[in-house]
């Protein structure tokens, strides 16, 4: 009598819901909160993408996106963070096999090639306002200035972000809370890259064309 009610217990617990069975792993909430701020930050990027491609042309008799851009500065931008991406990767790797010292390094390269790429962009920013091209003198620039520099203001948030982590990991180690943060950044670090490719055709590239 005692085992059957034993294997009956054992059935309702294996097919119990899962509002029955306790609430989520920590790490499966964290996970599942993450991907929803990743996705609702493209949504707001997909929206910002879509209002520069309607006000792209809107110069006012400004000057034009071909007039402004410097191809050679926006490739080695784009290079920096297609490179800051693999290392972040690899450093990725480093912290699941908790070796401390790689993590540095990489965490170091992401860093130093993240920061050249935020000071490329200012300089970018700062060259066009000294000639004139300020955000209210047209909505081409206005949709410019606020598509781009939201991806700058990100991956500045990123170098702060990934500071804060290295500095966890001296402190406390490679705790599992720490491993879950450094993979929430990793996530973060190559939204932000796909990003930079779409902005990159759609700004740069396209976005010259006459």
């Amino acid at each position: 009598m005692n085992v059957a009610v034993a294997i009956q217990d054992v059935r309702q617990d294996t097919f119990a819901p899962a509002s029955e069975m306790g609430p989520a792993p920590k790490r499966i909430v964290v996970a599942f909160g993450f991907w929803v701020f990743l996705l609702s930050d493209i949504v707001m990027f997909s929206a910002l993408f879509a209002t520069y491609a309607v006000l792209t042309h809107a110069t006012a008799g400004g000057p034009t996106g071909a007039q402004l851009f410097s191809q050679v500065s926006v490739a080695i931008e784009t290079a920096c963070l297609l490179f800051s991406s693999y290392t972040c990767g690899i450093m990725s790797i480093a912290v699941s096999e908790q070796r401390r010292r790689e993590t540095y390094f990489l965490a170091f390269l992401t860093f130093i090639l993240g920061a050249a790429f935020v000071w490329l962009e200012v300089r970018e920013f700062a060259d066009m306002i000294a000639r004139g091209a300020v955000p209210q003198r047209s909505a081409f620039l206005s949709a410019f200035f606020t598509l781009v520099g939201c991806h700058g203001l990100h991956v500045t948030a990123g170098l702060i972000w990934l500071g804060v982590m290295m500095a966890q990991v001296a402190v406390r180690g490679f705790r599992a809370s720490v491993q879950r943060r450094l993979l929430c950044f990793a996530l973060f670090w190559h939204a932000l890259d796909i990003i930079w490719v779409w902005l990159f055709t759609a700004v740069y590239l396209i976005g010259v064309r006459p």
